[in-house]
């Protein structure tokens, strides 16, 4: 978590100074979701996120070296520089693609499970979507599929509260998305998106009922992103009032709860989790050195890098 949020705040300072020329959406206060879920995955189950998925890349196992300069459109990202933020992927840890359309990856996560139910494997395919994405139609299809045909696909809700600039309450009549899978008879848990244990062990049961069941699930994650929708700022630029929220949801940061969970346990003390975070910062600021020392991507490799190769 700690590797995710030292990233994520390099990478807002690069959006603020404009070497990072990409649209860049941050999770920061999210972090114990991607985290919590990648841990109970194979490098051969198939994954899928959006717009805000640096913590699904890293999570996973994803390279920092290879994040960063993907951020800054170098030839060493993950995506060859092509991608930016929104398009990411590293097939060794299981993250197929993350794609900026609302809900565009859903379908194809539902799409993997049908092709390993068919093929007799017992991998488990994940969609990685935010509150918003639940209010498309492709969504509700997927959800349709998936219960229909009894796929193992778990649907990871980052539940957020906003879509872009938009509480959740001024777009759906309660705050929770899980019923839209209910309807479905899908099986369905809503936790503390912040509570990392939580995380975890929700995570690992429905992992465990996917995989010998071979069926669907749904994961409602409720968390909060500190940053704007886009780029480093607050959204008050755009008229979004935040601050009485964003201040209780501080008090949950899922960094400090684990922090001061393990304290509290005997499990490390103050020093070493500032050590830790001392050489966390380290390795993200070593990985943009490498990052700005990089070439851009030659032109000749513009037509070069698509599914058909």
């Amino acid at each position: 978590m700690l590797l995710i949020r030292r990233a994520e705040e390099s990478i807002g300072r690069l959006v603020e100074s404009s070497e990072a020329r990409c649209p860049c959406h941050l999770g920061i206060g999210q972090e114990a979701v991607a985290v919590g879920v990648a841990g109970h995955l194979r490098p051969t189950d198939p994954s899928f996120g959006a717009h805000r998925s640096h913590s699904h890349f890293l999570a996973l196992g994803g390279s920092i070296d290879e994040l960063m300069a993907e951020v800054l459109g170098k030839v060493t990202g993950c995506s060859r520089g092509f991608g930016g933020s929104m398009h990411l992927r590293d097939t060794r840890t299981g993250l197929m693609g993350t794609v900026p359309i609302v809900a565009a990856t859903v379908p194809i996560a539902v799409g993997a499970a049908l092709a390993m139910k068919l093929d007799g494997s017992d991998g488990v395919a994940v969609s990685f979507l935010g509150d918003g994405a639940t209010e498309e139609g492709v969504f509700h299809e997927s959800l349709n599929l998936a219960a229909s045909q009894a796929l193992p696909v778990i649907f990871v809700i980052e539940n957020n509260l906003y879509s872009s600039h938009l509480h959740i309450s001024d777009r759906q009549p309660t705050d929770r998305t899980a019923r839209f899978a209910e309807a479905h008879e899908i099986d369905t848990r809503v936790i503390d998106g912040n509570d990392i244990v939580e995380v975890t062990r929700q995570m690992g049961e429905l992992v465990t009922m996917s995989r010998e069941q071979r069926r669907p699930a749904l994961l409602e994650a409720l968390t909060y992103r500190w940053r704007g929708h886009v780029g480093h700022r607050e959204d008050e630029d755009v008229g979004v009032e935040r601050t009485d929220n964003l201040a209780a949801w501080h008090q949950r940061d899922p960094i400090g709860r684990l922090s001061e969970g393990a304290i509290e346990f005997g499990l490390l003390g103050r020093q070493r989790i500032d050590a830790i975070d001392r050489e966390t910062v380290d390795s993200v600021e070593s990985a943009l050195d490498a990052a700005r020392l990089a070439d851009f991507p030659p032109l000749d490799d513009l037509l070069g890098i698509v599914h058909h190769d």
